[in-house]
Parts: structure tokens; C-alpha cells; sequence
């Protein structure tokens, strides 16, 4: 069949193809790898329970497994520890901006409302286990006996992994050189686990974890639209509180709301749609790992980012026209990668208030500009032999692309989609034929002419 875009966009599009189809290749062997370390894992958590029932095994990795499987850049993986308590039955106390903004172990972007306290009641719950010294801290109130310490959590967790690795050293149920307990010296709110596949090290990131069944992700509902993701996602997602260490200290009781669960749940329903989403994703995965970041550094843009904008990007591009061509859908989330790097705010997908590039300690100007090359002459990064298709004239464009980016900065109104399909007309993928955003486009463009002019 011949291609509705011209022979030299068939020899193009079979080259996008074929990289993809490399890394495609490479998922199985990563799902091995990560099953073989994850029962060598399993075997140490299944130890610390049974030193101290409290703490609970969590057998149901599908979403991790899932997340390592997409991301082929990075050998880290998030694991939660559930705590033996009903989250239910705990008192549920609000943070004060004080602790968020200077409890030690904090993290400042994340919003005050994030924080909060997990007292235990004085009357009606079974929770004697929690009021022990070791992660427990007493005050003088009507309402609660005192407050569960994250920080007393982690470090009794930590001593527990540790005997825990001797025990099964000792009875041979790990072999020596399959897993280093070294990086747990380090003061962190994660509790990193080194683990052989037999082939890589897959690093594990224990966190302990305090679920609420009966409570909702608490969201921004003023900036959250449901356009792009089937009817119902986001009361799925968010079903369920879950509460992680906001400190590594023993005297500060703050936890926060995790929003990790909720963006992985959000990405796997993206993977049952139509379309190249996902593979746009490991593409640009991959590319990251070897092209945008600094040789022999692990600093730069993460998976997780990444992430982010395809959450981005699936909502503000909802049509299924946009994720037809595998090019096409790629550049949908370069758009919006390009706007976060050029405006230095990447916006959590739930929390929209809070910028995931806030304190990270990235060079955006110098990533802008490596982001921008591949969008500009992608042949070059992949190594393609076909001739451009006006990609590296993009500077030249009357409007420039850097003016365009820096728009949404001053008027958050164009994080929009008629702002994001001008800035694909500009990269030469956008072939959406819908009326209504056509116009949209239009009114914007329109818009963004007289913003650039009054500016000059």
C-alpha cells in the first residue's frame, strides 16, 4: 500500500520503526531479569516478616514489573513495604507549613497540603503494635496517644533487612554476590537494595507504606480534565490513599501522600489504548539514555519526567488521529518536553501546582538544546540515512520556537491543545483534520502573533 505521505516518509517512517523494534526486542530479556531478582528480593522481605510480623510482603509487582519492562534507560525500581495496620483506623492530621518547608529530610516543592501526621487513636483500635518505642512517639493530646515516626520506621525496617540477608546468608538461601546492602548507610526516605539478576544489578528502592482503603488521592480538580483517558481513570487511580516517609529523622513525624502508585496505574491504562504512546515513550527512553544525558553521569532527565509528559500529552492531544503515526506521536510529547525545558516547569500530571523540576539539579538550557537538536534532525541521533524533511531549517521559521515555548510561562492559558498543535504545524507532524481544532489553532495562532509582536 502506498504511503499517504510520499515515498521519502515511507523510508523514514520504516527507519522510526526499526529503532523501536530494537528496543522492543530487549523487553522479554529485561522481564527475565527482573523476575530473577525480584525472588531473590522477595526471599529477604518473606525473612524480615518473619522476624517482625509488622511488616508485610507485597507479592503483586505487576505495575513495577510493567514500569522496569517499558524503561530500558534506568535499573531502578520502587518498592513498597505495607505496614501490618489498618490505615483506616488512624488519625489523620495536616501538616503545618513549618515541617513541610523545613522538617529535615523534606522536599520543598512538594505541596504543604501533602503533608500530614498518622496519630493513633486513644480508644476503639487495635493498634498496640504501633505504640512501641521503636516506631512510635507519644503526645500529650484529647484525641490520639501520639504519632507513628516515619524516620523510627525506616531505620527499624533497615536493621531488619540487615539481619534479615545474614539469616538467609547463613541458611544458603542466597548465594554470595547476589545482592550488596552497602548503599543502606545512607541517611534517604528509600531503603536501596543492590540485587544480581544473574546478568545486571537491579537497585530496589524499599518504602515503607501506610495504606487508607477508604480514602481518594486528594487532586486539584480545578486543573484535572479526563479528556484523553478512557471515561473513569481517574477514580480508579486515585482509589486509595497511600502515605510514605516525608523525613528520615527519629524526632519528626511527617509523612506525605504518594503519588506513585497512582501515575504508574494512570501510565498501564495508557498502554491498553490505541496508539504509539508507549512506544513513544521507550523511543525517547532510550534516546535520553544515550544522547541527552552527560557521559558517565546518571543526573538529567529521569523516566519518571518522561512519564509525565506522555500523561501530558495523551490529555492534551485526546484524539486517536494523533497517535496513528509513530512519528507523529512522538513529537506530541517532544512539544510538550520542549515547552517544560524552555519555561523550566515540568507539571506533575496530579498535582499540577507542583514542578517536578523544582531543586533537581539539572542543566535545562543545555538539555533544551539537546532536545531541540533531535527535534530538528532526528537523523542524526539515530543514526538515519534519509533526507530531512525541513526539520533543520526549524530555526529559520518566521516565528521562533524558543518565543513560541516561553508562552505558556507568562500565561498558563496556552497549556492547551491548539497551543501544542502549533507547535507541531511547525515541525511539519501535524495532519489532524478535525474542524474544531483546526479553528481552535487558528483563534491561538492569532493570539500568539499579537503576544510575540506587543513583546517586540
Amino acid at each position: 500500500t502506498p504511503s499517504p505521505y510520499g515515498p521519502t516518509m515511507a523510508v523514514k517512517v520504516s527507519h522510526w520503526h526499526n529503532y523501536l523494534r530494537v528496543i522492543l526486542s530487549r523487553e522479554d530479556q529485561r522481564m527475565e531479569h527482573f523476575q530473577r531478582a525480584e525472588n531473590i528480593l522477595l526471599t529477604v522481605l518473606e525473612e524480615v516478616n518473619a522476624i517482625d510480623p509488622r511488616f508485610l510482603v507485597d507479592y503483586s509487582r505487576n505495575l513495577e514489573a510493567f514500569e522496569f519492562a517499558l524503561c530500558s534507560s534506568e535499573d531502578e525500581v520502587t518498592v513498597e513495604v505495607p505496614l501490618c495496620l489498618n490505615g483506616d483506623d488512624l488519625l489523620v492530621k495536616e501538616g503545618s507549613g513549618h515541617w513541610s518547608q523545613s522538617g529535615r529530610g523534606t522536599s520543598r516543592h512538594y505541596p504543604v497540603s501533602d503533608f500530614c501526621y498518622l496519630g493513633v487513636p486513644k480508644e476503639g483500635a487495635s493498634l498496640e503494635n504501633w505504640t512501641s518505642k521503636d516506631v512510635f512517639s507519644t503526645v500529650d493530646s484529647a484525641e490520639c496517644s501520639g504519632y507513628i515516626v516515619p524516620g523510627k520506621v525506616l531505620r527499624l525496617l533497615r536493621e531488619l533487612i540487615v539481619a534479615a540477608i545474614v539469616h538467609c546468608r547463613h541458611q544458603f538461601l542466597i548465594q554470595p554476590g547476589d545482592l550488596s546492602a552497602e548503599r543502606l548507610k545512607e541517611e534517604s526516605m528509600q531503603l536501596p537494595l543492590l540485587v544480581s539478576s544473574g546478568w545486571k544489578i537491579i537497585q530496589f528502592n524499599l518504602i515503607p507504606v501506610v495504606r487508607r482503603t477508604q480514602a481518594n488521592l486528594k487532586l486539584n480538580s480545578s486543573r484535572w480534565r479526563e479528556r484523553g483517558f478512557p471515561e473513569g481513570s481517574l477514580s480508579r487511580v486515585t482509589q486509595g490513599v497511600y502515605f510514605i516517609p516525608a523525613t528520615c529523622g527519629s524526632y519528626v513525624c511527617l509523612t506525605r501522600y504518594s503519588t506513585n502508585r497512582p501515575v504508574v496505574r494512570l501510565l498501564h491504562i495508557v498502554g491498553t489504548m490505541e496508539g504509539h504512546r508507549l512506544d513513544s515513550l521507550r523511543l525517547l527512553d532510550q534516546v535520553n539514555s544515550e544522547d541527552w544525558r552527560e557521559e558517565g553521569k546518571k543526573r538529567g532527565l529521569t523516566f519518571k519526567h518522561l512519564e509525565m509528559v506522555l500523561l501530558w500529552a495523551t490529555e492534551l492531544f485526546p484524539s486517536p488521529e494523533d497517535w496513528e503515526e509513530l512519528e507523529g506521536s512522538i513529537y506530541r510529547l517532544l512539544v510538550i518536553l520542549l515547552c517544560s525545558l524552555a519555561t523550566k516547569n515540568l507539571p506533575h500530571f496530579l498535582r499540577p501546582e507542583e514542578n517536578l523540576f523544582q531543586e533537581e539539579d539539572l542543566d535545562l538550557s543545555t538539555l533544551y538544546h539537546k532536545v531541540e537538536g533531535f527535534a530538528s534532525t532526528p537523523q542524526q541521533f539515530l543514526k538515519f540515512h534519509f533526507t530531512p524533511m525541513g526539520h533543520n531549517n526549524l530555526q529559520q521559521k518566521e516565528m521562533g520556537i524558543q518565543a513560541l515555548l516561553q508562552l505558556p510561562a507568562k500565561d498558563s492559558s496556552y497549556w492547551d491543545t491548539a497551543f501544542f498543535d502549533i507547535l507541531l504545524s511547525k515541525f511539519q507532524v501535524y495532519w489532524i483534520q478535525d474542524k474544531q481544532r483546526l479553528s481552535a489553532m487558528s483563534d491561538t495562532l492569532l493570539k500568539v502573533k499579537k503576544a510575540i509582536h506587543d513583546e517586540s
